[in-house]
C-alpha cells in the first residue's frame, strides 16, 4: 500500500476485517444465482447419463427398462474384446490420430507463427479472420466441399490432373490409400484457425523487450524463434498436447461418418462409426455402452499419464 496515508490503510483494513473471507449473501448469492442455470444443465445432461454405464453390464431390453434387464457381468466386454471387426476400427483410430499428432498439432502452431511475423495490422487481421472462419462450418458443408473437390468427374482436382498431367480420374473417397490423408488434410482446413488465436494469445504475452536485446546482441529471426517465441507458447502447447494424448483413441464421427463408405472401411471405420453402426443400426446397446466405458477408461489413463509426464520434465501440469 506505498503511496497510501496512514488514514487510507486504515479504512482498508477496517473494510477487509468487516468483508470477512466468509460467505456474504448480498456478495455471493448473485454470484451463485447466475451459475445455477450453467451447473444445472452440466448435471442434467453430463452427470445423470452416467447412470446409463451400467447398461454395459446389463443384457439391455429397451422394453424392460435398464433396472429390469438382467445382469451379465463382463460379458460384453469380453466380447468385443475377442472380435477381430473392434480391433480393426480401434487400430484405426489410433493411426488417424497419431497422423494428426504428426501433421495436425503443429499446423496451427506454424500458422501463428506466420501470422506473428506480418507486419501490416490489417492484412494480419485480414488473414486472421479468414483462417478461423472454417472452423464455424459444419463437418457436414465440409464434407460435401471434399466431395466435389475430389469428384471423378467434376472436381476441380481431377480436372486438373487431366488437363496438365494427362492423368486419368481418381476415385479419391474409394481409393483406401488416400482416405487417410483426405480426413487429415480437412481437419486441418477446418481446425488450424481455430488452435492457433490460443497460441496468438500466449504470443502477445511474450515481453516485446526480450526480441529488442535479442537483436541488440545480433540474434537473426530464426534464433528469435527459437530461443524466444517457441518457449513462449510452449505452455499452452503442451495443455493441447496432453488434452489431444487423452483423446488418442477418440475420432469424431461427424468428419469420419460424411466422408466414408463401404470401400474404405478397412481404413476408415473408426469406433465412433463402428458403435454406430451396432447401436443405430444393429441396436446391439449393451455392447456399444461396453465399448464406450472403455474408450473413456483409456482416454483418462492416456491423459493422467501424459499429465504425469509432463510434470516430471517440466516441472508443472494441468494438476
Amino acid at each position: 500500500m506505498k503511496g497510501l496515508s496512514a488514514t487510507a490503510v486504515d479504512s482498508c483494513t477496517k473494510l477487509k476485517k468487516k468483508q470477512g473471507n466468509g460467505f456474504s449473501a448480498g456478495r455471493d448469492i448473485p454470484v451463485y444465482l447466475l451459475l445455477a442455470p450453467a451447473l444445472a444443465l452440466l448435471i442434467i445432461f453430463c452427470y445423470f447419463p452416467m447412470y446409463g454405464i451400467i447398461i454395459a453390464f446389463k443384457d439391455y431390453n429397451p422394453f424392460r427398462g435398464i433396472i429390469a434387464s438382467p445382469w451379465v457381468g463382463f460379458k460384453y466386454f469380453a466380447y468385443f474384446l475377442s472380435d477381430e471387426n473392434f480391433w480393426r476400427v480401434f487400430k484405426n483410430t489410433i493411426l488417424l490420430n497419431l497422423y494428426y499428432l504428426l501433421c495436425g498439432f503443429p499446423a496451427p502452431i506454424i500458422l501463428a507463427l506466420l501470422i506473428n511475423e506480418v507486419a501490416g495490422k490489417w492484412f494480419k487481421k485480414t488473414v486472421q479472420t479468414i483462417s478461423y472462419l472454417p472452423y464455424f462450418i459444419s463437418w457436414v458443408v465440409v464434407s460435401s466441399i471434399a466431395i466435389s473437390v475430389l469428384s471423378p468427374t467434376s472436381g476441380i482436382i481431377n480436372i486438373m490432373l487431366q488437363n496438365v498431367f494427362g492423368i486419368e480420374p481418381i476415385y479419391f473417397l474409394a481409393k483406401p490409400e488416400y482416405f487417410r490423408t483426405i480426413v487429415i488434410a480437412t481437419w486441418i482446413w477446418k481446425e488450424m484457425g481455430y488452435y492457433s488465436v490460443y497460441y496468438l494469445a500466449a504470443l502477445t504475452s511474450i515481453d516485446p523487450q526480450l526480441y529488442e536485446a535479442a537483436r541488440i546482441d545480433g540474434a537473426s529471426r530464426w534464433k528469435q524463434t527459437l530461443h524466444i517465441t517457441l518457449p513462449g507458447i510452449k505452455s499452452i502447447a503442451m495443455v493441447l498436447f496432453m488434452l489431444t494424448i487423452g483423446n488418442l483413441v477418440t475420432v469424431g464421427i461427424d468428419q469420419i461418418f460424411n466422408l466414408y463408405n463401404p470401400l474404405v472401411y478397412s481404413v476408415g471405420d473408426v469406433i465412433s462409426t463402428y458403435t454406430y453402426r451396432l447401436g443405430l443400426e444393429k441396436m446391439q446397446y449393451s455392447l456399444t455402452t461396453a465399448i464406450g466405458v472403455t474408450q473413456s477408461i483409456i482416454n483418462f489413463l492416456l491423459i493422467f499419464s501424459a499429465n504425469k509426464i509432463v510434470k516430471k520434465l517440466n516441472g508443472w501440469a494441468m494438476w
